[in-house]
């Protein structure tokens, strides 16, 4: 590449990093809890986002819909017309809650900066920008909703019936949401698909112990998600002896430690108890059940399953031993996922051809590139996290990385075309 190019796409990301950083904070006003940050799968804070993001979009010329999965969705065409491919170019626009501004946002936002860069300019294919109505399931507890419902058949969908803390079911919101938009388009991909591409905060500390902007992604654990439940016998807290009581929270806390050491004890091996819910939940009650989630990630599918029932066997133990009854579910399972050697490949030469140094990273959490992996050639670059934060209101990023991000990805859309021809400009192959 000319250093002539090189230095016109420097002026053209310079302005449009600042622009990517505001549109950010005006998305992170978006939320359903006022002082935080929070937008979960179908509510109205995910609406107000496409509606905030709609004009910025049609603006480029794109066109602009919302799918039955609330995925918002804008296409800029090609200058080959409907028969030419499609480059998708996504992530999430749900949060956890109390979260950052950047997680998911970003790489959503980086995308419409990708077509602004471009100046007008049309290319061998079409560009595709999906936000993603759910990856955090925050919601319903089941990940990747938005990126799932664009990618599985209906007969692979049993998570439709996981209940919010209301008892609505995933298949009811659903339903009342395509009763309320009866404008969607159906949430299904576009059969010229030819590949998928996303950027992301990397959420750990990696790249900045490195001093680097940019990391360019070759894979993503696996997950387990799971539920325990000790039932017990709720007690009078000052009237039940202590060898006589069935205490379910002190179980889960043994439990929680054991958990703890076995995932201690393995190399790269994760396990997270981020929930617990206690009931009947009074101070002077001893507690009857405790529900608990397990998460647990791991880039080998076999250790990770080995962890797990090794976890759910000492929850077993546990409650045999202090004669309490035990309920165990593995409800969501992820398997690793390794991207498109070829995609690795432009993801790489595009960051050089950038002027940015670069390592290969595996990703310790999940996205919805691991999603689509499995139906397209899939690409994915990581912008440095700063402390390493995340899913935290102190998350960020660098404006000087947002700048090298879109040198990147406009290094990368030109990569993308000598991709789709060598493979014979056949989609989804």
């Amino acid at each position: 590449m000319s250093t002539e190019t090189i230095s016109k796409r420097g002026a053209i990301s310079h302005g449009l990093a600042t622009s990517v950083l505001e549109r950010v904070a005006t998305i992170a006003s978006c939320t359903e809890k006022p002082g935080e940050i929070l937008r979960t799968f179908l509510s109205p804070a995910m609406e107000e986002v496409h509606e905030r993001m709609r004009p910025w979009l049609e603006r480029m010329g794109m066109n602009v819909n919302v799918d039955a999965a609330g995925n918002l969705r804008a296409v800029y065409a090609s200058d080959a017309g409907e028969s030419s491919p499609v480059l998708i170019i996504g992530s999430h626009l749900d949060t956890v809650p109390n979260a950052g501004a950047y997680d998911g946002v970003l790489g959503v936002l980086l995308g419409l900066a990708l077509v602004e860069g471009l100046g007008g300019r049309r290319l061998p294919y079409s560009i595709e920008i999906i936000g993603f109505s759910d990856e955090e399931g925050t919601r319903f507890g089941v990940p990747f909703l938005g990126s799932r419902l664009l990618t599985e058949m209906p007969s692979e969908t049993s998570f439709l019936e996981s209940r919010d803390s209301s008892g609505v079911t995933i298949r009811q919101a659903l339903a009342k949401y395509r009763v309320g938009h009866p404008g969607v388009t159906p949430s299904i991909f576009n059969p010229k698909s030819a590949g998928y591409f996303e950027f992301h905060i990397e959420q750990g500390p990696l790249l900045e112990s490195r001093n680097l902007s940019l990391g360019v992604v070759e894979s993503i654990v696996g997950q387990s998600r799971c539920h325990v439940v000790f039932h017990g016998s709720a007690g009078h807290a000052g009237t039940s002896p202590m060898p006589l009581r069935r205490d379910a929270l002190a179980a889960a806390a043994l439990w929680i430690t054991r958990c703890e050491s076995i995932a201690a004890g393995g190399v790269g091996l994760v396990a997270t108890v981020g929930q617990i819910l206690v009931k009947p939940g009074a101070v002077n009650v001893i507690p009857g059940t405790a529900l608990c989630s397990l998460d647990v990630r791991h880039a080998d599918d076999a250790e990770r399953t080995n962890a797990v029932e090794a976890m759910m066997k000492e929850a077993r133990d546990i409650a045999a031993e202090r004669g309490l009854g035990i309920e165990t579910d593995e409800y969501h399972t992820q398997p690793a996922v390794r991207f498109d050697p070829e995609m690795i490949s432009l993801a790489e030469k595009a960051v050089r051809d950038a002027g940015c140094g670069h390592i290969r990273m595996t990703s310790g959490a999940g996205h919805d590139a691991m999603v689509i992996a499995s139906h397209l050639p899939t690409g994915m670059i990581f912008l440095r996290s700063p402390g390493g934060i995340s899913h935290h209101p102190d998350e960020s990023v660098l404006v000087d990385d947002v700048e090298v991000a879109i040198q990147a990805g406009l290094c990368f859309l030109d990569e993308f075309a000598l991709f789709i021809e060598k493979r014979g400009n056949s989609p989804r192959e």
